[in-house]
């Protein structure tokens, strides 16, 4: 699964994919509705290749928990990120029981649930990359 083109926004709800570079910015397409915008240099801009989700062990990159959630639901939506702190939580102690619990908030968990659930909707969600990965570290 490759994250490098997906984007969230600060400012902006949703995910973006990113169509491509301009001289001040980025031209986006939202992942909800399609539509084409251009997203400044100036505005906070993240890639979801870049996140990671604090553990008790090491941190746990963001395409490695989407993985997780899909196994666990079979390939369909998540719980809505909008349930109560105590359903969030405990859902989140079954896709990745080590998260370190005093520096993920419900918050970041919302986010993460709602974005797993636009990149599930548009296909973006793939667990093929991840055994071809383990399949290079281990020819190297």
């Amino acid at each position: 699964m490759d994250l490098s083109k997906i984007l969230s926004i600060s400012g902006k709800p949703g995910l973006f994919k990113l169509v491509s570079q301009t001289k001040n910015g980025a031209l986006i397409e939202s992942l909800i509705d399609g539509k084409r915008q251009p997203a400044f240099a100036k505005e906070k801009i993240s890639s979801l290749e870049d996140i990671s989700i604090f553990t008790t062990d090491e941190d746990v990159p963001l395409a490695k928990v989407f993985q997780e959630i899909f196994k666990k639901e079979d390939g369909k939506e998540c719980i809505s990120p909008k349930l109560d702190n105590k359903k969030l939580v405990a859902y989140m102690r079954e896709v990745l029981p080590n998260f370190d619990e005093e520096r993920v908030y419900t918050s970041d968990m919302k986010k993460l649930f709602t974005w797993y659930n636009i990149l599930n909707k548009n296909g973006l969600i793939d667990l093929n990359e991840k055994e071809e990965s383990q399949e290079k570290t281990t020819e190297e």
